[in-house]
């Protein structure tokens, strides 16, 4: 793997152990870096699904002034529409899902929006075709 293209995201979190734990349940991420920051003494986490060189950093910080917010999220792809069900009812069961599951069909697909620890949204989805759509944009 090489380190060319988009390769991460950063965000302010509160809590990092509970948004570590919220990206590893929602998103199947691991921590693969973990880090206090010198400068700041804030802890500073990367997350990855370990699928391609691309991580979520999550900064600890005072405040999130401005979280991701419908309709600015993360978006993360599902083996199965059932996944997104279940996804989503424990999200609901948390109080942490905002909307769906919807279904609009390809290439939208099958989608829930979670929010966070911090109020950030993730979106879990099933049938997007985003893998289909640059394949082809790319032949």
């Amino acid at each position: 793997m090489t380190d060319i293209g988009f390769t991460h995201i950063a965000l302010p979190v509160t809590n990092l152990d509970a948004s570590l734990a919220f990206y590893a349940k929602y998103a199947r991420m691991k921590p693969v870096h973990i880090r206090t920051d010198a400068t700041t003494g804030h802890r500073v986490a990367w997350m990855s699904d370990c699928t391609r060189p691309f991580v979520i950093v999550l900064v600890e910080a005072e405040r999130v002034p401005h979280p991701l917010l419908p309709f600015a999220h993360l978006g993360v792809g599902c083996e199965s529409r059932a996944e997104v069900d279940r996804l989503s009812n424990e999200a609901r069961q948390e109080g942490r899902l905002i909307d769906g599951p919807n279904d609009f069909g390809p290439p939208v697909g099958y989608w829930a929006f979670f929010r966070d620890p911090d109020g950030h949204t993730l979106e879990v989805a099933f049938g997007q075709e985003v893998a289909l759509t640059v394949e082809q944009a790319t032949s």
